[in-house]
């Protein structure tokens, strides 16, 4: 069963997964403005090669709209939660329905802003690309997408940094959440340990 038949099958709205993360915001205190700072002024590294592509950039700004930062709050881009999602769907042994069905929703996202103002979804204004998305919610393959990319988003606040969201932890420090250790290694993530769980039976076959 793949995250997509998951998410089908829970019906996460926008509205309930905001509601849903406010309620998890609400036990937590809120995170200090000089973490928040130091994070985001922190040098980034260089951008890959995929995050200039256009269907990138569209979800990065996708996600952004359905989880904005605020003053005391990690957003979208706080968490790497664009970051994480490339790592979890461009993965080699993940899943490739929800790339697929990923990807299919930014064209459909760029052929209603273009049918509508005759531009692409990255050209369009905040408010524009937050109408659109109340738009793209309304069919239910539309809700389905962005219930998958709140999946993910959700996931990326609170999965081990290792993952490639979370950077130093900050979903864990906004929640004030003390995660079991020892977290795991860059070599012994689930994908890893899978590959050597199938180098394991080759050698036994």
């Amino acid at each position: 069963m793949t995250k997509q038949d998951d998410v089908k099958k829970a019906g996460i709205s926008r509205r309930e997964f905001i509601t849903r993360v406010g309620l998890l915001g609400s036990l937590a205190m809120s995170c200090p403005p000089a973490v928040l700072a130091e994070l985001r002024q922190s040098k980034k590294p260089a951008a890959e090669k995929w995050q200039q592509q256009a269907e990138w950039q569209t979800l990065t700004q996708v996600q952004e709209i359905l989880f904005p930062a605020t003053d005391d709050a990690p957003g979208a881009s706080d968490i790497g939660a664009t970051i994480y999602l490339h790592q979890a769907i461009e993965n080699p042994d993940a899943d490739g329905e929800d790339k697929d069905f990923i990807f299919r929703g930014v064209g459909w996202v760029n052929g209603l802003t273009n049918e509508r103002h005759k531009k692409n979804f990255l050209q369009l204004s905040e408010a524009e690309q937050q109408a659109t998305i109340e738009v793209i919610v309304k069919s239910q393959a539309g809700q389905n997408w962005v219930s998958l990319l709140l999946s993910y988003t959700l996931e990326a606040l609170l999965m081990a940094p290792v993952y490639g969201g979370n950077p130093d932890g900050i979903g864990w420090k906004w929640l004030t959440y003390q995660p079991g250790f020892p977290l795991p290694p860059v070599d012994k993530t689930w994908d890893k340990l899978l590959q050597q769980r199938y180098k394991i039976r080759e050698r036994k076959a």
